[in-house]
């Protein structure tokens, strides 16, 4: 193996656990506040939002913006579904099942 190659896993490696690792560091020994905790809570479902959003909402190439496409349709009563009863297996179960019958309907 060539050392270049070598050198460049190497810094991918620094540069991908480096940003993790120093606030891990730093801020596992101290207490957040309490308003920085509450909103620390939301950027997981802000990270998953951005990734969902464009694919439900968008389409073609290139993407433009489409409101009535099965899957924005189906994914508003899985959301109320999901909020309403908290269970991931239901909804789970409720969003491939609207998913089968829009595919059914629409296609």
């Amino acid at each position: 193996m060539k050392t270049d190659y070598l050198l460049l896993v190497l810094g991918m490696g620094i540069v991908t656990y480096l940003p993790r690792w120093v606030p891990l560091i730093f801020l596992s020994r101290r207490r957040l506040p309490e308003w920085l905790r509450q909103w620390l809570d939301f950027i997981p479902a802000a990270v998953l939002s951005a990734l969902i959003l464009p694919a439900l909402a968008t389409t073609g190439e290139p993407r433009h913006l489409t409101v009535f496409q099965p899957a924005l349709l189906v994914s508003i009563p899985t959301l109320i579904f999901a909020w309403k009863t908290r269970s991931l297996a239901g909804t789970v179960i409720i969003g491939m099942a609207l998913f089968w019958v829009a595919g059914r309907f629409f296609s």
